[in-house]
């Protein structure tokens, strides 16, 4: 019986997240999502956004963002919260908590790190529409502001290049008249956003997403 503990202990340090990437297991056990809906997928702005599905009525959303994750996170386990779903559309938002993660961690390091989290998905999902979400402002980060911008410029020129994609830029809607964060958009944490810096992201990314008129099919692999 030690011997067991000591295994789920090296297992759980071995694999970050795997408690929620299992609770998403076990809620797909009891009602899967709808096929053809759009996949959210990435870090906390969208697990905290639990009533995203309220901000955008005429679209089938599923939620897929875990708190705290980078985009190494979401390679590890694309298997687990991508590809099951057959999404006829992807949005991720991902790449602000690798910066905030270590100072040696540039905007280059990050799109480099998007380019193969991309390349992955269109390896299974060639024709699926896949948008980012520009890494936000955050009073909590703004002195990390420029390997953000950079970043975000780097993957907008990416998307740029290739078909069937989305660079969601949230960044300047998210700044006051002095240029900085919007202190009133966020929740006391000064980094996590309240209703109304939700409001903001629904009105930039509905615009972008594919609704039934003009759907896709469904992935398949």
């Amino acid at each position: 019986m030690l011997s067991a503990i000591l295994v789920n202990c090296i297992v759980s340090k071995a694999q970050p997240y795997a408690k929620e990437i299992a609770a998403f297991k076990k809620q797909d056990s009891i009602s899967f999502p709808a096929k053809n809906a759009i996949l959210f997928v990435g870090s906390s702005s969208f697990t905290k956004w639990t009533d995203v599905q309220s901000y955008f009525p005429n679209f089938t959303i599923v939620n897929r963002g875990f708190g705290g994750s980078s985009l190494p996170d979401l390679i590890r386990y694309q298997n687990d919260i991508i590809y099951p779903y057959l999404p006829k559309q992807i949005i991720i938002y991902c790449g602000e908590n690798d910066i905030a993660a270590s100072d040696t961690v540039s905007g280059k390091i990050v799109a480099e790190r998007f380019k193969q989290l991309f390349v992955s998905i269109r390896s299974h999902f060639p024709n699926v529409p896949i948008g980012y979400i520009s890494m936000k402002p955050s009073i909590l980060r703004w002195q990390m502001k420029d390997r953000m911008i950079d970043g975000n410029s780097r993957i907008k020129k990416f998307l740029k290049k290739k078909k069937k994609t989305t660079f969601i830029n949230v960044w300047k809607m998210m700044l006051g008249e002095d240029g900085t964060p919007m202190p009133d958009i966020f929740v006391e944490d000064k980094l996590h956003m309240n209703a109304k810096g939700y409001a903001i992201w629904q009105k930039l990314i509905n615009p972008y997403l594919i609704n039934e008129i003009n759907s896709m099919k469904p992935a398949t692999l």
